[in-house]
């Protein structure tokens, strides 16, 4: 299931880069990066484990599934929380830099008054 949902991220994260957010500066590419490693480590995981157990790979139990969809989700929930925070320092569109500029500004208009 973490390969699944991780794959699927992927997936959703390049179509979104690839219909137009590659010309935005949000580094959705970032993004896409970062899921599609996921994707490939849970995949060597899925190799070595089909490895080691053979034919019960392809049979999980419900708890395994449940835990491997909770581990996928966090895996995905953590890789939008690198990307935010990458976007919160890059700064892309000057937002951040912009109101901590008017809020210099405005103690400085206040501290002259």
């Amino acid at each position: 299931m973490t390969l699944l949902i991780t794959i699927f991220a992927a997936i959703i994260c390049t179509v979104i880069w690839y219909a137009g957010a590659y010309k935005s500066n949000m580094k959705v590419g970032f993004l896409c990066w970062l899921y599609w490693g996921a994707s490939i480590m849970w995949f060597v995981d899925a190799i070595f484990k089909y490895a080691e157990i053979k034919a019960k790979f392809f049979n999980p139990a419900p708890l395994d599934m449940l835990n491997d969809s909770f581990l996928g989700l966090s895996v995905v929930a953590f890789g939008l929380l690198i990307w935010l925070i990458n976007i919160l320092i890059t700064d892309p569109k000057g937002v951040i830099r912009e109101n901590l500029f008017k809020k210099v500004e405005k103690t400085k208009l206040q501290s002259k008054n």
